[in-house]
């Protein structure tokens, strides 16, 4: 775990943005029962933790993807996210809806692009891969080069690894599942004997409290 992991971690865990139950789950949409809710959101109302995320963001992709030439957000929990990074690298930003607008230009894309292009998206949450990854494919439709994306934070699941790795997806996050776990046991929010439901959680979360 990387310094800039943990310290994500501790603010989302801090600001409650990331909300850890294990005797009491969420239910998530799709039906499934979570020890974890993460609501990225929230870290918009916190100048300090907000301006922690975008200056990490704009490292790692100077680091990783020196040669962006744009910025692109999934909408809509990463569009303020990656106006953000945009703004601190000083680059042009654009935006993806989850389909094409259904009236007006029929935009799925919003913003000045070119073909060619040499973009990073910017997504807030990394579950199964999903939506993140329709974006990265209207973009590819587009004539945009996708370098790769990045997250604030990741549940870890292999279905999500196995998705990126299938559409040859570079994903870069700031922190992780494992992360907050370890975070949360040093802080006392979460007690020894609650791990293994958490890690039996992440391994396989739709058969989790069947």
């Amino acid at each position: 775990m990387t310094s800039v992991e943990k310290a994500i971690a501790q603010s989302l865990l801090k600001i409650k943005a990331v909300k850890l139950s294990p005797s009491e789950p969420f239910t998530w949409a799709s039906g499934w029962h979570s020890p974890i809710y993460c609501d990225n959101r929230v870290t918009l109302s916190y100048p300090e933790i907000r301006r922690q995320i975008y200056q990490s963001f704009a490292q790692l992709i100077a680091e990783k993807y020196p040669e962006a030439e744009l910025i692109a957000g999934v909408a809509t929990g990463a569009i303020a996210h990656g106006v953000l990074v945009a703004e601190e690298m000083q680059k042009p930003f654009i935006y993806v809806r989850s389909a094409p607008k259904g009236h007006g230009l029929g935009n799925q894309i919003e913003g000045q692009y070119a073909k060619g292009q040499k973009v990073v998206v910017v997504e807030d949450l990394i579950s199964t891969g999903g939506s993140s990854l329709s974006a990265v494919e209207a973009l590819r439709q587009a004539g945009v080069e996708v370098l790769g994306m990045v997250a604030i934070f990741t549940y870890g699941f292999k279905t999500a690894e196995d998705n990126f790795a299938n559409a040859s997806v570079k994903i870069d996050t700031l922190s992780s599942y494992n992360a907050l776990i370890e975070s949360a046991l040093e802080s006392g929010y979460v007690k020894e004997d609650q791990l293994n439901d958490l890690k039996e959680w992440r391994i396989a979360p739709d058969k989790w409290r069947k």
